[in-house]
């Protein structure tokens, strides 16, 4: 038993399950390769600011998830606690968007961290494949972030997620929902950080699970009535074009997601087989981040998959996936000659693309079967110093027991032959 254990909230993805999870991340990352989008990688890291900045001060990401330090060199840093600040922060800094070609297109996989209560599907270490479109102001690239996020999900085999979606309008309609909507909240009996949230960010009060909360909820202002035509307009094409792709969703009208950058189109992916933790992802549009964080007006849209939850969602259906096997060759040598030439072997079934691996450790025939059956290979590559002075190995169908010798020459075309 080791000293040592991982952090309270968090998890070590070990084999056969890490498999399960980097193929999520390829499930949902392959959509987007074939849909224009680069991969971007930013630090695990950034100025405290461009959270406080780009999040919200008054979210709880900000006010108590956030994990924030200072630097030996006075810097205030902090742990990434969401993707999308920082993949804008990076494409400013790079003047991507003075490349001419908007929008870009950008997607990442990654590790999170907020300082949350653990509990199934809530952790302090999360993974997450994101996508960004910034620099355009089109329904169509909203629609086209939905679809390519249902279309994902559903390659998986997952069926039973929704997806909920609202608009929150922007500057020009928003302020005034925003004025009515404090007036009510101003009527009611909240606690003092809830009367401070409502001020700062009145729509986050909407997100407030507590039921007490919801309980005085019940008719509030709603934001459909005070959208502008503009806004109208541009939600109406969202849902024009996602219903013409042939993906369902809900309308919702009080989605408004955890962070204070989203404006127009909000959406959420939940899976009602998770529990309380539901949404499994989410995203929408942010026109103003940009301007937040000292960049130019850029309207872009974006959304974030969290791979853990997929990964629960898989599991509450039932979807085993279909994973290949790691190994398809597993070399058995016996005697220390066999153990060059299955060596070299091995490495030469490797440079050709086969999958293979060794029996180290100088194991009899029994044990080194036994790792061979262990490893899921397809074949094992037997041989002793009689198969050697014959020139030939011993190719064992795992499967089938059958068991063939094939000449030393002959073995990578055979083994090709047979995997094919």
């Amino acid at each position: 038993m080791s000293t040592f254990q991982a952090p309270k909230g968090t998890y070590d993805l070990l084999p056969p399950d890490s498999a399960t999870f980097l193929a999520v991340r390829e499930a949902i990352a392959a959509p987007l390769r074939g849909s224009g989008y680069g991969y971007i990688e930013t630090p695990g890291f950034e100025n405290v600011e461009l959270f406080a900045r780009g999040v919200g001060e008054s979210t709880d990401i900000v006010t108590k998830e956030m994990y924030a330090f200072e630097t030996k060199g006075g810097d205030r840093l902090a742990l990434r606690p969401e993707g999308t600040a920082s993949v804008l922060r990076a494409a400013l800094e790079a003047n991507l968007h003075k490349a001419g070609n908007l929008p870009v297109k950008l997607w990442y996989s990654g590790s999170y961290y907020r300082y949350e209560r653990p509990q199934k599907g809530r952790y302090r270490h999360f993974s997450q494949v994101g996508a960004e479109a910034i620099g355009a102001e089109d329904p169509a690239i909203d629609a086209e972030l939905i679809i390519l996020a249902n279309d994902a999900y559903r390659s998986l085999g997952l069926r039973n997620f929704r997806i909920l979606l609202n608009s929150l309008g922007d500057k020009e309609c928003r302020p005034v929902y925003r004025e009515a909507l404090q007036s009510f909240l101003r009527g009611l009996d909240l606690d003092a950080e809830t009367v401070r949230r409502a001020e700062i960010n009145p729509l986050r009060v909407l997100d407030d699970k507590r039921p007490d909360v919801q309980k005085q909820l019940v008719g509030a202002p709603v934001l459909r009535d005070y959208l502008c035509d503009a806004c109208k307009a541009y939600h109406e094409e969202v849902r024009a074009l996602i219903t013409a792709a042939g993906v369902a969703f809900e309308d919702d009208e009080k989605l408004v997601r955890g962070l204070d950058y989203y404006t127009r189109t909000t959406f959420e992916f939940v899976h009602d087989g998770l529990g309380s933790q539901s949404a499994v992802g989410g995203g929408g549009r942010y026109d103003g981040l940009s301007e937040m964080i000292g960049g130019p007006a850029l309207p872009s849209v974006g959304w974030a998959l969290g791979v853990d939850r997929t990964v629960l969602a898989l599991e509450a259906e039932g979807v085993t996936l279909e994973l290949p096997s790691t190994t398809s060759v597993f070399a058995v040598p016996l005697g220390e000659e066999a153990r060059r030439v299955l060596f070299a072997k091995v490495t030469e079934l490797r440079r050709a693309g086969i999958s293979a691996d060794f029996s180290f450790g100088g194991k009899g025939l029994k044990g080194a079967m036994k790792n061979a059956n262990r490893s899921g290979a397809r074949f094992a590559l037997v041989a002793g110093e009689r198969d050697l002075a014959e020139g030939v190995v011993q190719l064992k169908d795992m499967e089938s027991g059958e068991q063939t010798p094939v000449g030393l020459d002959d073995v990578l075309s055979s083994l090709q032959e047979r995997l094919a």
